[in-house]
């Protein structure tokens, strides 16, 4: 007989626990005790409410039910931003990261979604917002969907806290739960389809699901003096167990909870009962069988998140970055089909989200990798500079052009990691100096008279 802990079950942005009905039906018939599981709701839908404020409210909330409020052990299912929700709790409260054992995401918003910034148009409150009349009449969320935009600052600084660090959040430690997640790759149909965009499910990326996120630094600031050496590209560590995005054919964004197949609800009703390292990486292996990328039947995509500062650590907003490759020719040439679509972050324009056709692109075919970025201060009083190493090294890029080249095949194909992987994101921050001009002599900031 298994050990079932409590279930707690989150929604997503604009929903309700009954949303969960469906599931709630059939893994009770799996034999899961309906008394064990438990059904969440909150509000998405006033602009003043924040996902930090919803994951405060989810632990007060945990704190007063009967069955949750002595520090049980608990699995948790979430869909859409319900994984946020419960990523910022996990990091709010760390000290209760060890009460939860099983993650089981459906579709979740990890890197938020392609449709979040159109949510606070005068269009999506009418579509979305609510219809109750009060203060909040067609009020959208605004907090919350600019949490869910893609490249926000919230999502950065969580992966940071919980997917790049020293200290693993999800597995295999006894304090840290397993995480499952699961995507569905078809479209929307009906009228919903006029917001179906390629590589998702309707609402997220299936490149934006997984937690299998990795980070790339990259150093442009220019040496002191001329002569300093140091590590300009580098991997940084990822100590969480690996957590893929498993991809179930015939499901969107809302059928995954409406009407979910009986082999996905068989493969969640396993999940609750993985218990050890040995468990997990069987019942990965099993997973990968039938729902692995490799066998989806959709196009691969893979995102990037692009944040650019300055060494004092002040967001750079205007910058272009392009990858190259050798052309065989002992030049080099533009990758096609890296920067076709890209979103830059309303509240922060030195964030910005690439999503990228790697079928189109084919990564397999390429050599060598470069980043070239040209940044602008739109000022002849200030500007931003930076080592490049097409040049000699140590030398400095002119003021006037501010184009910087950096060779990145140290991570491109290395044995963990490879900078083109689908259905992952990639965080890379940049980092570049920023200058009073001209450099090296008088300047047109501070002067003596």
């Amino acid at each position: 007989m298994p050990n079932f802990n409590p279930l707690v079950l989150v929604h997503g942005y604009s929903d309700a626990g009954k949303s969960f009905n469906q599931w709630k039906k059939r893994l009770a018939a799996l034999g899961y005790p309906a008394r064990l599981i438990h059904t969440v709701t909150y509000e998405s839908l006033t602009n003043e409410v924040s996902i930090k404020d919803i994951a405060e409210g989810f632990d007060r909330a945990l704190r007063l039910k009967v069955g949750l409020a002595a520090d049980e052990d608990f699995d948790a299912i979430v869909h859409s931003t319900g994984m946020l929700v419960i990523r910022s709790w996990l990091t709010t409260y760390p000290s209760r990261r060890s009460r939860l054992k099983r993650l089981i995401g459906l579709a979740p918003a990890t890197f938020g979604s392609p449709l979040a910034h159109t949510g606070r148009s005068t269009l999506g409150a009418l579509f979305k917002g609510r219809k109750e009349l009060g203060a909040d009449f067609l009020e959208a969320g605004d907090e919350v969907l600019q949490g869910l935009e893609l490249g926000s600052r919230f999502t950065w600084d969580l992966a940071h806290k919980d997917l790049i660090g020293k200290k693993p959040f999800y597995g295999p430690d006894a304090d840290t739960p397993y995480v499952f997640v699961f995507c569905g790759t078809a479209a929307y149909g009906g009228l919903r389809r006029l917001v179906n965009q390629p590589g998702t499910d309707g609402t997220v990326r299936l490149a934006g699901a997984a937690l299998n996120t990795r980070k790339i630094s990259i150093d442009l600031t220019r040496p002191a003096d001329g002569s300093e050496v140091r590590k300009r590209v580098q991997l940084e560590r990822w100590s969480n167990m690996a957590a893929p995005v498993y991809l179930v054919p015939g499901l969107n964004h809302a059928t995954i909870l409406t009407a979910p197949a009986d082999a996905l609800v068989a493969q969640v009703y396993s999940a609750l009962q993985v218990s050890t390292k040995d468990q997990f990486e069987s019942w990965s292996t099993q997973a990968a069988a039938q729902y692995g990328a490799e066998r989806a039947d959709t196009r691969r995509f893979q995102q990037f998140v692009v944040h650019a500062v300055d060494e004092r650590g002040d967001g750079i907003p205007d910058y272009n970055v392009q990858v190259l490759t050798d052309d065989g020719q002992g030049g080099r040439r533009e990758v096609a089909g890296f920067d076709l679509d890209v979103h830059v972050y309303g509240r922060d324009r030195s964030l910005r989200c690439f999503h990228v056709d790697l079928d189109a692109l084919k990564p397999d075919a390429l050599g060598s990798l470069y980043l070239q970025v040209v940044a602008s201060a739109h000022s002849r009083r200030v500007g931003y500079l930076g080592f490049d190493s097409s040049n000699q090294p140590g030398s400095i890029q002119s003021p006037s052009i501010n184009e910087i080249t950096i060779d990145i095949s140290s991570v491109s194909k290395r044995r963990e990691f490879s900078f083109f992987f689908p259905f992952t994101t990639t965080l890379v921050e940049l980092t570049m100096n920023r200058e009073p001009l001209p450099v090296d002599k008088a300047n047109e900031v501070c002067w003596f008279i």
